[in-house]
């Protein structure tokens, strides 16, 4: 069976982007739906809100066994509080 592949990562250069560090995103599969949809942030799960957002643009994932789909990753503005509620979310 064959990996899912996510391909991009087109993220547009502005100055708040610019400030966030590079980060590969997370295997689609290990997403929830909200995650998946931009609803919650992609690392640290948070719910997100227009403002409070940094949008990752659209990704296309092909799955070992299936037809391939776009998805729309967000993650949090604030990438250090991002950081703290991730690491928390892990232990």
């Amino acid at each position: 069976m064959l990996p899912e592949r996510s391909y991009g990562l087109d993220i547009p250069s502005t100055s708040r982007r610019a400030n966030m560090p590079v980060r590969d995103l997370p295997p689609v599969s290990q997403l929830t739906e909200q995650q998946q949809r931009g609803w919650h942030c992609v690392r640290c799960r948070a719910p997100l809100s227009p403002g409070s957002d940094v949008d990752l643009g659209e990704k296309r994932v092909t799955p070992a066994d299936g037809s391939a789909y776009s998805w729309f990753p967000r993650a949090c503005a604030d990438s250090a509080a991002c950081l703290v509620r991730e690491a928390g979310a892990e232990s």
